[in-house]
């Protein structure tokens, strides 16, 4: 079983439709001395996948089909494409990382709004008693990235270890706690590359943006105080008595624990409650 002889077909094929990638395509006859492989003849003609077209070397070969037309003929078409991604290495484990980016909005606590003209100043959401609105909400800008990967092995260790983190330092842009790994999934994949059978894993990782972080902001409110290092439950003043009656809502709170002046805006404690990660050393950042 071997091939005896081989011989282009022409007239080659070319195709460019507006708005989109062109496209050839190339045939050879074969002559074999008994039924062969398809490896044995695409490899005696030697056009491998990912070869420049003779003519147009921004056209690949990405597809190459063998048809045998008799017991001692084969045809053999080869189809060239614009390649989706830049490295075309036979070996998956070899090529790059994909990124891909999306926007859209996420709920959070309504918390602050912005006061006047501009995007400047911005103030505690609040009733003229100043009392915050429980259980508001407000869409804050998202951009998600993906990155796609092969893996020889599906990274269960990094997995574990990044889900549900943020970054320790300024990454892509955003300073630090700003992005959240959302999650790692995983499937294998199987290529015959060259008559090479290569198993490995597809690897997709999704990180989240927040402008404003993903630690917790929480008003430094309370239905209890601090003072002299006692707790006492949080007290207003009964507009008919002038004595000091129990806060139907709570108050605002200085630093130490102690009641704010009445009118005194409350201020926004910030709290992390995922861990932090090398996003860098994890993640790479994308071609750009």
């Amino acid at each position: 079983m071997a091939v005896i002889g081989f011989r282009e077909i022409l007239p080659r094929t070319f195709s460019h439709k507006f708005g989109e990638s062109p496209s050839g395509e190339i045939k050879y006859a074969v002559t074999v001395d008994a039924p062969t492989p398809t490896q044995t003849i695409i490899s005696a003609i030697g056009i491998f996948h990912g070869a420049p077209h003779p003519e147009f070397g921004y056209l690949r070969m990405l597809d190459a089909q063998v048809t045998e037309t008799d017991r001692h003929h084969a045809e053999v078409t080869y189809k060239y494409e614009v390649p989706q991604q830049e490295d075309l290495d036979p070996n998956p484990l070899a090529r790059p990382d994909v990124w891909s980016f999306s926007t859209g909005g996420a709920q959070v606590p309504a918390l602050v709004y912005y006061h006047g003209t501009g995007n400047a100043n911005k103030k505690p959401l609040q009733n003229t008693a100043f009392d915050f609105f429980e259980g508001l909400t407000t869409l804050e800008a998202e951009v998600r990235a993906s990155i796609s990967g092969n893996r020889a092995d599906f990274p269960l260790a990094d997995a574990t270890a990044v889900t549900n983190s943020v970054n320790d330092a300024t990454y892509l842009g955003g300073a630090k706690h700003t992005w959240l790994c959302a999650g790692i999934s995983g499937q294998q994949a199987t290529e015959v590359v060259n008559d090479t059978e290569l198993r490995y894993w597809q690897i997709t990782v999704e990180l989240v943006y927040r402008r404003s972080g993903h630690n917790l902001l929480l008003p430094n409110v309370g239905w209890n105080f601090l003072e002299g290092g006692q707790k006492k439950r949080a007290w207003v003043l009964d507009p008919e008595s002038n004595e000091k009656v129990a806060s139907g809502a709570p108050v605002a709170l200085e630093a130490n624990g102690n009641i704010k002046a009445a009118g005194q805006e409350p201020d926004i404690l910030e709290r992390r409650v995922y861990p932090e990660a090398a996003f860098s050393s994890y993640f790479g950042t994308p071609p750009f």
